[in-house]
């Protein structure tokens, strides 16, 4: 596996890129005349990522092999193959961040309350803050590919912090729909309240259930997956029928294509740990 100093080194260098790129005073002050030059930053901050990345995997690969024991499988790690698949996808999730999501608005923007029409308040924080989860992902990804220890103590303490606030965030999102003071359509209203509360209480009940069958690390997985999930289904309902150019919505359609393989993680999920209760229950019989 790639040594600890190594690790760090992406890690910081990855960090120091978000700095020099993502600085307030860099931002133009006519957002929506300028949003075309973003793509090239967004390009320049994770593509130098993903090289560093397929190269490593590439020379790691029969190592990762070998060291692939007993240990690795106890604390839950992943074929490689679906690592690197989720890795590619939360960055993505990463770069949705900085990108408009929608009326030229990104997560970065509402959360900044900079919003069109000074319109930000307390709700367009709270629906932009959870879409910074992709970054802890993004940190247990490059964990489970490059390290021998998926995760520390410290950052899994800080991560359910992260997905409890998140969580109480969404659920604060959802009061207007509940009061009918959204100003959408029913089956928005619907919709939204059906996907944000379905998810958080699914996700809830499967960890309070199975919390035993499942490492410390994938728990932080599934918390994860569920928060991000729980809030971007709502964000893509709400946001649907927004108008304005493909770049202007950008992120919204970048979010819409990478929910479906979260899901699909979380399903996958699911059927291990049902799988390794099956297999501790027939040892138990045996």
């Amino acid at each position: 596996m790639i040594s600890a100093f190594r690790f760090n080194t992406l890690a910081f260098s990855f960090l120091m890129r978000l700095a020099d790129i993502w600085v307030p005073a860099q931002i133009p002050p006519n957002r929506a005349a300028k949003r075309g030059p973003y793509l090239a930053i967004i390009l320049r901050l994770f593509l130098p990522m993903l090289v560093t990345i397929c190269k490593e995997g590439i020379a790691m690969k029969s190592a990762t092999s070998e060291n692939y024991t007993a240990a690795s499988l106890k604390e839950g790690r992943a074929p490689t193959w679906v690592n690197a698949i989720a890795l590619v996808v939360w960055l993505l999730a990463g770069a949705v961040v900085f990108l408009p999501f929608a009326f030229d608005t990104s997560p970065w923007d509402a959360v900044t309350l900079r919003v069109p029409g000074n319109q930000g308040n307390w709700w367009h924080a709270l629906v932009g803050a959870p879409f910074f989860l992709a970054f802890p992902m993004i940190w247990l990804r490059l964990r489970s590919l490059f390290s021998k220890q998926l995760s520390t103590s410290i950052g899994r303490r800080l991560i359910w912090v992260a997905v409890g606030l998140s969580t109480c965030g969404t659920v604060l999102v959802q009061v207007p729909f509940l009061l009918h003071r959204a100003g959408t359509s029913e089956w928005q209203r619907v919709s939204v309240l059906c996907l944000g509360f379905g998810i958080v209480i699914a996700i809830a009940i499967f960890l309070l259930l199975r919390r035993r069958d499942l490492s410390a690390t994938r728990a932080c997985l599934v918390a994860l997956d569920a928060a991000y999930l729980a809030n971007a289904a709502l964000c893509l309902v709400i946001y649907s029928a927004a108008m304005g150019t493909v770049w202007s919505r950008s992120g919204w359609l970048v979010t819409m294509v990478i929910v479906w393989p979260m899901v699909l993680e979380l399903v996958w999920f699911f059927i291990q740990t049902f799988k390794t209760q099956s297999s501790q229950n027939d040892s138990r019989a045996a």
